[in-house]
């Protein structure tokens, strides 16, 4: 499965982003799948994932109650809906596979501003 990330860009302190991940091949569907992030100058973490069939989701502490995980098998395609955003959510964001497997893509950069 090779993923592609999009949606990123700069946002004020409280605002919002949509990220994508859009997931070639038939495999998608079968594989729960996760967003990652690593700011500046730390390692990759765990920020969401959800099931297979989209049936759960579990959040990052830090994100719980602002950030949806949601996908559409139909369509090859996970989304991260991000609210109410803070400077700590500046980072490169990643989607994969959960657990992650070898390869990560490009990434799509967030950056909030203050």
């Amino acid at each position: 499965v090779q993923l592609v990330e999009s949606g990123g860009g700069l946002v004020q302190l409280g605002g919002s982003l949509r990220l994508s991940c859009a997931a070639s091949g038939s495999r998608f569907s079968l594989n729960a799948m996760g967003w990652y992030y690593q700011p500046p100058g730390k390692q990759r973490e765990l920020v969401a994932a959800i099931t297979s069939d989209g049936g759960r989701t579990q959040y990052a502490d830090s994100v719980k109650g602002r950030f949806t995980i949601s996908r559409d098998n139909s369509k090859n395609t996970m989304y991260l809906q991000m609210n109410n955003m803070k400077p700590d959510d500046t980072a490169v964001y990643y989607c994969n596979t959960y657990p992650p497997h070898d390869g990560w893509g490009q990434g799509t950069q967030v950056t909030v501003s203050s």
